[in-house]
This record gives C-alpha cells, sequence and structure tokens, in this order.
C-alpha cells in the first residue's frame, strides 16, 4: 500500500493515536511516515523531553513556543524509523498548539468581523481577533467539564448523561444518554444540564445551595452535605445511585465562573462588548452535547443570541490533520501564532473582580442576562 499518515493530538499516546489508524486492511507501522501534534504546551514539551518546569515560575515562560520538525523515533514513537514528528507553534505557558491548530479550523483569522474562539477543557483558552490582530487569555477551570473530579463524572462517553430535564422538585428527572443505553454518569454538557435545571426548578438558589426546606425523595443528607438524586441505583448501570453533590455544584460553579470571568476580562481588555462580537466558535470535547441557551441561563457563556455559536468540534484534531497533511496549513499555524499576544490572568484584578461576580447563578448583574 502508499505511504499512509497519522495525526496525534492533545498530547495522546502513540497507542492511541496509532490503533484506529493501522485498523485499515494491510497498514503497518512502517506505512505510517508523518506524526502530527497539537496540545498545550505542557504535554508537548512531556512529548518531546523539554524541561517544563518553567512554566509554573513567574514570568510563566515555556522553553520553547515554535518546536522543530525531528524524528519520531528520538521520541520513542515507532512509526516508519525515519518518519517525523512536527508539532503546532504554541505562544505562551497556557496557550498551546491545541488552540493554534484549533484557530485553523475555526475562520476566526479570515475576516474582518471580529470573533471569539472559547476552547473548555481544564483551562479555558480563549482568543479574540480577526484576520488583522489576535489576543488571547487562558483561566483554570478544572476538570469538571470533562467529568473528573464530580461524585458521579464521567467523559462524553456511551451510557454519560448528556441531556436533563427536571419538571419539578417532586418528580424524577428525565434523562438522556450518549447512545441511548443505561445511565452510568454524567459528561460535562449533562452537567450544566442538571445545574440549569436544578436552578429554574428552584431546587438550587442563586449561590447554587441545595433547599433544605423542600421535602422530596430525590434530595437526602449525603457523607459530604445535601445531594440530588438523578437516576435510583435500580435505573443505573452502576449499581448505584447517580447523583450531583453540593460540593460538585460548587465545583461546577466555579468553573464556569472562571470561563465567563476570562470571557468578560478580554472583552474588556480590548474594549469590546458581547454584542460586537461576530461570532463565537466553541471548541473541546465535551461541547458536541452542549446546549448554548443553558450554558448561558447559568452564565457559563454570555446573552447573545443563539446563532452567533457555532460548535466547530475537536478543532486540536482537525487542526493537527491539516497541518499534517499540508504545509502550506503548518505556515498559516506559524502566522497564527506570531499574531496573538498574550493576557496573563493569574495576576490580573480584573479577572479576579470579574470571577467574583460570576460565581452566582447566573451572574451577580442579572441585567447581562436580561432578554
Amino acid at each position: 500500500p502508499p505511504p499512509r499518515r497519522a495525526s496525534l493530538a492533545k498530547g495522546g499516546s502513540e497507542s492511541e493515536a496509532g490503533a484506529e489508524t493501522r485498523r485499515e486492511p494491510r497498514l503497518r507501522r512502517e506505512d505510517i511516515t508523518a506524526v502530527a501534534c497539537a496540545g498545550n504546551p505542557t504535554m508537548l514539551h512531556l512529548l518531546l523531553n523539554i524541561d517544563p518546569s518553567f512554566m509554573r515560575k513567574e514570568p510563566y515562560v515555556p522553553t520553547a513556543n515554535v518546536l522543530p520538525v525531528i524524528r519520531a523515533a528520538e521520541v520513542g514513537i515507532r512509526i516508519n524509523p525515519r518518519g517525523l514528528l512536527s508539532c503546532a507553534p504554541g505562544v505562551s505557558s497556557y496557550i498551546g498548539g491545541d488552540i493554534t491548530a484549533g484557530l485553523l479550523v475555526s475562520d476566526v483569522t479570515e475576516k474582518s468581523e471580529v470573533s471569539m474562539y472559547i476552547d473548555m477543557g481544564t483551562n479555558g483558552e480563549i482568543v479574540l481577533g480577526n484576520k488583522d490582530w489576535l489576543t488571547c487569555c487562558a483561566c483554570s477551570v478544572g476538570p469538571a467539564f470533562e467529568g473528573s473530579g464530580i461524585r458521579c463524572g464521567t467523559r462524553a462517553i456511551k451510557g454519560a448523561i448528556y441531556k436533563v430535564k427536571i419538571k419539578s422538585p417532586f418528580t424524577q428527572a428525565e434523562i438522556k444518554t450518549i447512545g441511548n443505553t443505561t445511565p452510568n454518569g454524567i459528561c460535562g454538557s449533562g452537567l450544566i444540564e442538571i445545574i440549569s435545571e436544578l436552578f429554574y426548578a428552584d431546587i438550587i438558589n442563586r449561590a447554587g445551595k441545595i433547599s433544605d426546606n423542600l421535602v422530596t425523595p430525590y434530595i437526602r443528607k449525603g457523607e459530604e452535605g445535601l445531594e440530588y438524586i438523578i437516576v435510583p441505583a435500580q435505573k443505573s448501570a452502576t449499581g448505584r445511585d447517580i447523583v450531583i453533590t453540593q460540593a460538585d455544584i460548587d465545583h461546577i460553579i466555579r468553573s464556569k465562573a472562571a470561563v465567563y470571568a476570562g470571557i468578560s476580562t478580554l472583552l474588556s481588555k480590548m474594549n469590546y462588548k458581547t454584542s460586537d462580537i461576530h461570532k463565537f466558535y466553541i471548541a473541546g470535547g465535551f461541547g458536541s452535547h452542549l446546549d448554548i441557551a443553558k450554558g448561558i441561563s447559568i452564565g457559563l457563556l454570555p446573552n447573545t443570541p443563539l446563532e452567533r455559536f457555532q460548535y466547530i468540534g475537536n478543532g486540536s484534531v482537525e487542526g493537527a490533520r491539516m497541518i499534517l497533511l499540508s504545509y502550506l496549513a503548518m505556515a498559516k499555524a506559524r502566522k497564527i501564532a506570531d499574531k496573538m499576544t498574550y493576557i496573563e490572568l493569574s495576576t490580573d484584578n480584573t479577572f479576579t473582580e470579574e470571577f467574583i461576580s460570576a460565581m452566582f447563578l447566573p451572574h451577580t448583574d442579572l441585567s447581562l442576562f436580561q432578554k
């Protein structure tokens, strides 16, 4: 067979990236001649055996943002012995090749209108700009949107709850799962749905606290305080109740507040308002099932018409594929990275104030979320 190529993104292992490619008939390791990587700066540093320790020390700079093309064998990736490995260029310690690759997939850099690119994962990376300029920032979101750190959280896999409807505090929640199978946990988009539904069913208040005045079989005292039963044990794949705890809710509110604060801080720094933004591009693994309206309802996303939002999927993987197959795409990625100006939020008072204001549902300033 002719030589084939495989792409590797978001710091995944060779076995994860290569296994699917090698399932093709008669495809051998030696047939894979190139690997493209688009991941966060820490993962790419670790992949290439470069010291990443400087990224956690002020002034928080990586050893390198633009990484050279090398033989894949030099870092232990077993493909054709002469096969090459290339990495999408990064910008800073927190804006890496995954964001640069994602911008290739969107058309932020192609239009004169100002748009915003939002990647929600463990970090929230946000880029604002157009074909002439780009500025970016990153905020620590935590792993909640990826299902980690949540009592019954899970990744967006088969059986994960992604859609929830709670008609009243006294009726059982109605759910939908990925693959329409027996529920085994709650993925990131499901967590957003649950917070929204609990809030509008008056089960939690604006601070996200579960009501202790409701007499309902779906609220109980758990080991870590009050919790709400979404799926009883007899209907779950785990044989245990699927619940959301008060600690889970607090965790999600902190995560959504960080994302919204990052968005509002970046807009404020560049003297833009939400209404000035032509398009909001939503990227990241959990967003494929995200209900944008529910995200707005809890103050995760700005209150703007739904048609302005566009989900582009896992931009890092698609961008890595473009880089893998086109030298021009890699050249464009480097131009995008060179054009981006990074704003550090960790010591920014504006971000701190915005974060505190966003720690309520949907926000401290309710006028921001009026219809």
